[in-house]
């Protein structure tokens, strides 16, 4: 059902919402054309990064009008075409960013802990794999969110069962399960980095190998500490609704959603920012210097 709101809420959503998916589609081009472009970055990691920064791309240009439509008209739970679709979209690409930062977790796995076998363990075929996986994934559990709503329109309450298996399973496989595996694999690097620490504590001072260690540290709790602090509240509240069969206010899934959903916006600055030659590449792209002839060889510091 849809409520009406002052007009006044309606444009500062629009202007607030609106500003999300600028910074987002901005962000995300700006790491997709930095990898595309300059050849230093074609990497097996940064294919993973690239196909995380297109399903955050398509969230920035796709999911985030139709939630802005939805989410100022208040038709979460409408059954209206437009309705289901933005919830498949949503499920889609939202999974296949969650799943792609999980790609990059084993990545990141490999190179740190098993540095020896990582060129042969992460080559290009397994790249591949790991991308097809990713948007493959989505799609099943979109697809198993549609035969589940066609399933109860027919049959009714005697589906609510089928319903709620579908929504448990769809959970698990979009949000727990690449938690859990990106939690035990990022614990794992920051302990194998700890060692190498103290395994060259003899011959760098102990004031250098101590902000090693804190940087290491750092970096694994903001990748982590953001994409939990983004997801977790929203999956969690779905997940209580699921299993205690309570109604949580539309205003406040909506509002969830939304804190998840920004987490597309804040992936370019994790995962790209971060990185010295990622910010040398945007200042080139931004700056339109790389208009100016060809810099694609050109090493990025």
């Amino acid at each position: 059902m849809k409520t009406s709101s002052p007009s006044t809420v309606c444009v500062l959503l629009y202007v607030f919402l609106s500003s999300l998916s600028v910074v987002t589609i901005c962000g995300n081009l700006l790491v997709l054309i930095s990898i595309i472009y300059f050849k230093q970055l074609h990497t097996p990691t940064n294919s993973l990064i690239l196909s995380l920064a297109v399903a955050d791309l398509l969230v920035g240009v796709v999911v985030f009008p139709f939630s802005m439509k939805f989410s100022v008209s208040s038709c979460l739970y409408s059954q209206h075409l437009f309705c289901k679709v933005r919830q498949t979209i949503d499920v889609t690409l939202s999974t296949a960013s969650i799943l792609n930062l999980g790609c990059i977790s084993i990545d990141r796995y490999y190179a740190v802990c098993h540095p020896l076998t990582y060129r042969t363990k992460i080559n290009v075929h397994v790249v591949v794999i790991m991308i097809l996986v990713s948007w493959s994934v989505p799609v099943v559990v979109a697809i198993g969110f549609i035969m589940a709503g066609l399933k109860h329109e027919k049959c009714e309450q005697m589906c609510f069962l089928d319903i709620l298996l579908a929504n448990i399973f769809g959970q698990i496989f979009s949000f727990y399960l690449p938690v859990i595996l990106m939690l035990c694999i990022y614990l794992k690097i920051l302990l194998v980095a700890q060692r190498q620490v103290h395994s060259i504590q003899g011959t760098k001072s102990g004031a250098t190998a101590s902000k090693m260690e804190r940087k290491a540290t750092k970096t694994l709790a903001i990748v982590m500490g953001v994409f939990l602090m983004c997801w977790s509240p929203f999956f969690l509240c779905i997940s209580f609704q699921l299993l205690n069969d309570v109604s949580v206010p539309a205003a406040v899934i909506e509002s969830l959603n939304w804190f998840a959903l920004s987490n597309s916006m804040l992936n370019p600055f994790i995962y790209a920012f971060f990185y010295s030659w990622f910010r040398s590449a945007f200042r080139m792209i931004i700056s339109r210097k790389i208009f100016q002839g060809d810099f694609s060889n050109t090493k990025l510091h």
